[in-house]
């Protein structure tokens, strides 16, 4: 009896003993799981962070000196700094738009249709995620990478009414198409409770992954609603009219290939598998549209021209911006190719017999482009690329009409006409409100004179003569 009561002692010292020790060290052991899975979680939104912000500076050089030199060079020698300096102007315009309210109306909670008043003047933006938007990136780096899309989007409609409006006209114009206009498509499209948004429940979930209904649909069409107002340049088109420096143009236009990789894999918000998908698909989509263009321009004149080709690349990268986080690199392949063709009809044909003179092609390319992208992305997005819907118990549903949700192909074409009236309109009006206050064209004398020095006091090239 009393060596098992020294036995029993003996258990109790040891468990007396020892149980604190294993606490402390299961306390250690949880401590030290907390900060590894801390220092895995700031890894994760460093990475992240340095993408998105590397995205960011990637989409401005699509506009200066991407777009800048593109647009620039397809115009006559004599309107080349006005030009350019339409989208370097749009960088400082569109960004103090943007801190004062255009973030807060695009990204703020607010109804369907427009956001809130919460973020005006960049309230509450800063180094804490949107959760809405993305757990691993600063809110303040979601707000300067949208920035560059808001500015990009007006820039693009500049190449509609080249060389003959006003740059006073062109300002005022531009601050209230990006309220009337690109803040509530924004919204609608990406914004918490927009009317559009498929990540967030909206009434009408359009698949638009890098806005090809919110920046090319609405530029676009905007775009030819300001090239018919405006009516079409002197002596077009019985005056030639050629690009004074395709080389200029074609710089451009290389750099807008580069450029649109932060513009479309950036809209992944992280750098992961999707960013990877959306690059592919980007890079595929534009080599396959410069065939698709050159090809049908070689079969139509005889030979393909360099003009044709970066004009393709371009049309093919409009087409995929809204498919490219949500299709495979075959399907971005064919959407290269069929937007490559359709876009050159657009331009070569359509236009010519309609007889409007968009001046660089704005609505040929980013209307035209981004509304066949926009429909071709309901028909070919797939789940196995980007899982966006699900069903109340988190299962994965179809995405496209291939994978069985022709459903999605209506909410397509939903997103497409309301892009397409509320540019129209919006447009139309804001243009008769400034024709009637500034007056929207230049003078005859001054469009003959030319807009660098009209409009601007120089020129762009200085040619010295030797007396």
């Amino acid at each position: 009896m009393r060596k098992c009561l020294v036995t029993c002692f003996a258990v109790v010292v040891f468990l007396l003993v020892t149980l604190p020790l294993g606490a402390q060290t299961s306390k250690a052991d949880a401590d030290r799981i907390a900060k590894l899975e801390q220092q895995i979680a700031d890894a994760k939104s460093s990475a992240d962070n340095s993408w998105m912000l590397t995205s960011s500076a990637l989409v401005l050089m699509m506009t200066g000196p991407g777009l800048a030199l593109f647009y620039g060079g397809l115009v006559r020698k004599k309107n080349v700094l006005a030009t350019m300096m339409q989208s370097f102007a749009m960088m400082a315009l569109i960004t103090v738009l943007w801190a004062l309210f255009g973030y807060s109306f695009s990204f703020g909670a607010g109804n369907g249709f427009i956001g809130d008043f919460h973020h005006l003047f960049l309230n509450g933006v800063g180094s804490q995620p949107d959760p809405n938007y993305s757990t691993t990136i600063p809110q303040q780096t979601f707000m300067v990478y949208q920035l560059m899309f808001a500015i990009i989007t007006p820039a693009l409609i500049t190449g509609a009414f080249a060389e003959r409006m006003k740059f006073s006209a062109m300002v005022i114009f531009m601050v209230l198409w990006s309220v009337v206009v690109y803040d509530p498509m924004a919204h609608m499209v990406w914004g918490k409770g927009g009317l559009l948004n498929a990540a967030l429940g909206g009434r009408f979930p359009t698949l638009d992954f890098a806005g090809g209904t919110v920046v090319h649909v609405t530029s676009g069409v905007s775009a030819l609603v300001c090239a018919i107002y405006l009516g079409r340049r002197l002596g077009y088109p019985r005056e030639a009219m050629p690009p004074h420096s395709v080389v200029l143009s074609f710089v451009g236009a290389c750099l807008l290939w580069v450029g649109w990789f932060g513009f479309n894999a950036g809209s992944a918000l992280a750098a992961g598998n999707l960013a990877t998908s959306a690059f592919v698909a980007t890079h595929f989509a534009a080599a396959a549209a410069v065939v698709g263009w050159a090809g049908a321009e070689w079969v139509r004149n005889g030979k393909p021209s360099a003009l044709g080709a970066i004009s393709g690349a371009v049309a093919g990268l409009v087409a995929i911006t809204p498919a490219a986080g949500f299709v495979s690199p075959m399907a971005a392949l064919f959407i290269g190719l069929a937007a490559g063709v359709f876009c050159y009809l657009m331009v070569a044909k359509v236009k010519a017999r309609l007889g409007y003179d968009d001046s660089l092609d704005a609505f040929g390319v980013h209307g035209a482009g981004g509304t066949l992208g926009a429909l071709l992305t309901g028909v070919f997005a797939s789940s196995a690329v980007n899982p966006i819907f699900k069903d109340a118990q988190g299962s994965t549903l179809p995405s496209g009409l291939l994978e069985g949700n022709a459903h999605q192909l209506l909410n397509q074409f939903v997103g497409v006409v309301i892009a397409w009236a509320l540019a129209a309109v919006g447009t139309l009006i804001i243009l008769k409100i400034v024709d009637a206050t500034v007056g929207l064209r230049v003078s005859e004398e001054h469009e003959i004179q030319g807009l660098d020095l009209s409009q601007h006091g120089e020129e762009g090239y200085y040619w010295e003569v030797s007396t």
